[in-house]
C-alpha cells in the first residue's frame, strides 16, 4: 500500500490481480481489519468493475447460514454477495474455460423472483418467488489456502464462484423448503448430506434476510433475479473430471463436473 492508497483500494486491487490471475492473494483483513462496511464497499467495487467489462447482474447468493460456520467466523449473521450471468453454468453443468483456485461446491435452493421487494416482509417476500429450484454452488476463494474471516469472505463477493440451476421448476405450494432433504454424491457415491433447516432454519429465512439486508443498501431485489439461499449440507472439493449431483427432495437433481484434463 502507497502512502495515499486507502486500505479500501488496497484489498479492491490485491482481489482483483487474484480473480484475473488464478492467483491467491494474502487475507485482505490484514488491512481491512474487522471493518465489515468497508468488505462490502470492496465487493461493491470489484462487482462494478466486471459489468464495466460486460457482466449482467443476476441476483444475490447468501452466506454463512450455518451457525457452525458463524461460530468458527465469530459472527451472529449471514452474509451476501452478487450473481453475474458469467457465473451461471449451462444447466448441464459442464465446467469448462473458467479461472479457479480451490472450488468447493454445494447444495442449495435457488429462488426466482417474479415481483420487485421493496418493502420485505416474509408475506411479502414468499409471494414475490416465482419458484424454486434445485441448484449447485461453486465456491471459491481468492484468498491463500481459505484462510478467511468474515472481512475476507464479504470483500471477496462472499466467495463467489459459480452456480448451477436444476432444471425443475417448483412453486412454493408444492413443497416446503425448511422441509427437504438434501444429498450431494460425487463419483456416484454420497460425498455429503443435509436438509432444509440447516439453512437459518428455513431457505426461506434466507430470502427475508437478504431482501430486507439488500433494501436497507439501496439495491432492493428485482424480478427476474436468482436467490441462492445457502447451503443445506457441508461443502466438499470440486475436484476435475469427478461429476457431481445433489438431489433435494421436491426439487429434483442437479449435476456439475469440472471438465479438465487429469495432469
Amino acid at each position: 500500500m502507497t502512502l495515499t492508497q486507502s486500505p479500501v483500494a488496497t484489498a479492491d486491487e490485491q482481489l482483483t490481480e487474484a480473480l484475473l490471475s488464478g492467483t491467491p492473494c494474502p487475507p485482505v483483513r490484514d488491512v481491512l481489519g474487522d471493518d465489515l462496511v468497508s468488505a462490502y464497499t470492496v465487493q461493491e467495487l470489484g462487482i462494478q468493475r466486471r459489468t464495466e467489462r460486460g457482466a449482467r447482474r443476476v441476483g444475490r447468493k447468501v452466506g454463512l447460514t450455518s451457525p457452525a460456520v458463524q461460530k468458527q467466523l465469530g459472527v451472529d449473521q449471514p452474509d451476501f454477495g452478487v450473481l453475474l450471468d458469467e457465473m451461471q453454468v449451462p444447466a448441464d453443468g459442464i465446467v469448462t474455460g473458467h479461472r479457479l483456485i480451490a472450488p468447493r461446491v454445494e447444495a442449495e435452493i435457488a429462488f426466482i423472483l417474479a415481483e420487485d421487494i421493496d418493502d420485505p416482509d416474509p408475506e411479502t417476500v414468499r409471494r414475490a418467488v416465482d419458484y424454486a429450484a434445485s441448484a449447485l454452488e461453486i465456491v471459491d476463494s481468492r484468498i491463500s489456502n481459505w484462510d478467511i474471516g468474515i472481512v475476507d469472505t464479504v470483500a471477496d463477493n462472499a466467495s463467489s464462484g459459480l452456480f448451477v440451476i436444476g432444471e425443475q421448476r417448483v412453486k412454493l405450494s408444492e413443497f416446503v423448503p425448511a422441509d427437504v432433504t438434501m444429498t450431494l454424491t460425487r463419483n456416484g457415491e454420497e460425498a455429503s448430506r443435509g436438509n432444509g433447516a440447516a439453512c437459518l432454519g428455513d431457505p426461506l429465512n434466507a430470502l427475508v434476510w437478504v431482501a430486507q439486508t439488500a433494501a436497507d443498501l439501496g439495491r432492493p431485489l428485482r424480478a427476474g433475479e436468482i436467490i441462492l439461499s445457502g447451503a443445506l449440507g457441508p461443502m466438499i472439493p470440486f475436484l476435475p473430471n469427478e461429476p457431481i449431483e445433489a438431489t433435494i427432495t421436491g426439487l429434483g437433481t442437479v449435476r456439475a463436473v469440472l471438465n479438465q484434463e487429469k495432469p
